[in-house]
């Protein structure tokens, strides 16, 4: 199987741009070949075992498994980041979070909710003297992350702790800045997505009752203002229909200097606030 030939065959399913993209990942990351080497024919020499792996691949990707599980890499911030399906594939827009929150320079940090370690491992990395703390209910999660932490020798102490039932003796730390990215995608929601996210993506990590949207931003932040320092900063990254209640809800806690802002695609994506 050629380049070609693996592109359009995932064209009917993918479309014509996300094919050329998922076929120069596969190629390139699989099996070492740019798009030069693609040009000049190179792809038409694989061995019989590399087609082999192609031929498993392309099944894998006709299921609409997702190319970033398929490989078991996903790029983030200019790092390449371990992923399976224990872990959410990191997105564009939570890059755009870590380069807000690197603007703070902050010194003592705690993610929550830490998944494959995208944040706190990007955070460490960029703030080699803050102290990254991150957590995360999934051992699976968690072995993901410290996996990601170990490849880019960055220094992230990880703990198992469930969001939604923070004991009182975890708290301690002064923290001066606060971040997760947690579930916020309401049930009913999930008609409208993508199968290769909904049937392969922990959906843990992903969704919370229809009921009740605001369930680990209200858990999370009422743990910042007993866990952030005075004039820290609690980061979130959200669902757009919700801006407007997660707002009003962090305001009546007594958090100030609230601001969303929008991310690449024109979406209300991340908010903060200052205890």
């Amino acid at each position: 199987m050629t380049y070609n030939e693996l592109r359009h065959l995932l064209t009917p399913l993918y479309g014509d741009d996300e094919a050329k993209a998922m076929a120069r990942m596969v190629y390139d990351v699989r099996f070492g070949l740019s798009l030069a080497d693609i040009c000049i024919g190179k792809d038409t020499q694989l061995s019989a075992k590399s087609q082999a792996e192609l031929r498993e691949i392309a099944e894998r990707l006709l299921r609409q498994e997702p190319v970033q599980y398929v490989l078991g890499q996903a790029t983030f911030c200019g790092r390449t980041f371990h992923v399976d399906e224990r872990v959410l594939i990191p997105r564009p827009e939570t890059e755009e979070l870590c380069r807000w929150i690197l603007e703070e320079k902050a010194t003592n940090i705690l993610d929550i909710g830490t998944g494959s370690g995208c944040i706190a491992v990007t955070l460490a990395a960029e703030l080699p003297q803050a102290q990254v703390t991150a957590w995360d209910l999934s051992e699976g999660a968690l072995e993901v992350a410290k996996e990601n932490a170990r490849r880019h020798q960055a220094a992230v102490c990880f703990e198992q702790v469930d969001a939604l039932c923070i004991q009182q003796t975890t708290i301690a730390n002064g923290y001066d800045l606060i971040v997760s990215n947690p579930p916020y995608i309401c049930r009913k929601e999930a008609e409208a997505m993508e199968a290769n996210v909904l049937e392969h993506e922990p959906h843990t990590a992903l969704f919370v009752p229809d009921d009740d949207p605001m369930l680990f931003y209200r858990a999370i932040a009422r743990y910042g203002m007993e866990a952030l320092c005075d004039g820290g900063w609690l980061y979130f990254e959200i669902n757009p229909l919700y801006a407007d209640m997660l707002a009003k809800m962090l305001s009546s806690m007594a958090y100030h200097d609230i601001e969303t802002r929008h991310d690449q695609y024109g979406k209300l994506r991340m908010t903060r606030a200052q205890r």
